[in-house]
């Protein structure tokens, strides 16, 4: 799916504006986040053309769909590659869609911000000198998460359920080495491939090995199948989902039932209106929520990153003059905001840029994600 015709090139150049490529899950099992991200595009793209970049120019989004597959993002990202007019891309929730592309992007010299997860999508950064990533880091959740169960004394065994994918991975490596630090034991089941609809069986086997809580470290969709498993099988320990798990604000009826008390690792804008603005950035973190639910209805956890990432790429244009992919990298790859997801910070030696500061407790309470106390 593209959202532009085969003249943009040549039409956006006429007209002053600016192509940024968008290579996104719009359909299949991933097509939720996908969605959020494209919505949160167009807002963010409204917004910033409302005052102009780089000198007042517009800019224009080029929406493909990859379908969560990794040939097909290859090959999107080729094709924004060789249109001169596009200035940099930015990627979906894939992470194997990335991986599979930084050939691709380094030959095309093209600046692509991903909103995948995986560590692999931007280190080694030898590797990946054109990639950017603004996602939570796995590394960062597992701490946090870790952090959190040590402040419940009755926990000595935990049942970790990750999805079969890059960052399903890092979640059990990056978990197992921190509870390494601890008394806490950690069991792993069956991972769940990303397209399973029904996680009963791994769950089944999980809670036969006795744990105390479970991690359920993988997407929204398949986190609120886990957490009605484990209530249904009469599992009454504490739950913890990874940053990975957010989605929608309002829980369905059957999850919001199951999923009452569970504890989320995510950042504070999905649950912004819990807070006061006692800062500009707080501020501005509000308005971006009541501007999304107004537009769409509700809010969508993942949708400040894409934001963040549409919000880097336009500061860089502006600092570039215009497109110029090798000076967009090198202000990239030096660029520093308070965000709407939290503090991004990225350096030469680490392209992921949002902050561990950026993390917080959230918890599910009366149907919906609320700011833990």
């Amino acid at each position: 799916m593209s959202l532009t015709g085969c003249d943009l090139a040549t039409e956006s150049e006429a007209a002053g504006e600016i192509v940024i490529g968008a290579d996104l899950e719009l359909s299949g099992s991933s097509a939720a986040i996908g969605l959020a991200y494209h919505d949160a595009l167009r807002l963010k793209v409204d917004q910033l053309n409302a005052i102009g970049v780089a000198g007042g120019k517009k800019i224009v989004l080029d929406v493909k769909d990859n379908r969560s597959d990794s040939n097909l993002s290859v090959k999107n990202i080729g094709e924004f590659g060789d249109n001169p007019e596009v200035a940099a891309v930015i990627t979906g929730s894939c992470s194997s869609c990335v991986v599979a592309a930084y050939r691709t992007i380094n030959l095309k010299r093209l600046p692509t911000i991903a909103l995948a997860p995986s560590t692999q999508v931007s280190d080694p950064v030898a590797e990946r000198h054109y990639v950017f990533k603004v996602a939570p880091n796995a590394a960062d959740g597992a701490a946090a998460l870790t952090a959190e169960v040590q402040r419940d004394t009755a926990i000595d065994k935990i049942g970790l359920l990750q999805i079969d994918d890059l960052y399903g991975a890092d979640g059990a490596r990056v978990l197992r080495a921190e509870l390494a630090k601890t008394d806490i034991g950690l069991v792993t089941g069956d991972p769940v491939k990303p397209t399973d609809t029904d996680v009963s069986g791994a769950m089944e086997k999980l809670l036969d090995t006795e744990p105390d809580a479970l991690v359920i470290w993988t997407y929204a969709e398949q986190a609120g199948l886990a957490a009605q498993n484990a209530r249904a099988a009469g599992f009454k320990g504490r739950i913890f989902f990874d940053s990975a798990a957010a989605g929608d604000l309002f829980l369905s009826r059957p999850v919001a039932t199951a999923a009452e008390g569970t504890t989320m690792v995510f950042t504070q804008t999905m649950v912004i209106d819990d807070v006061i603005a006692t800062t500009p950035t707080k501020a501005a973190r509000k308005q971006w929520f009541r501007d999304y639910t107004a537009r769409y209805g509700s809010y969508f956890g993942y949708a400040s990153f894409a934001a963040d990432a549409l919000q880097l790429i336009g500061d860089a244009l502006d600092r570039a003059g215009g497109v110029d992919r090798d000076r967009i990298r090198d202000v990239l790859e030096t660029s520093q905001i308070d965000g709407l997801s939290g503090p991004i910070r990225i350096t030469p030696d680490n392209h992921s840029g949002l902050m561990p500061q950026a993390l917080t407790m959230l918890v599910a309470r009366g149907g919906r994600w609320r700011l833990a106390s």
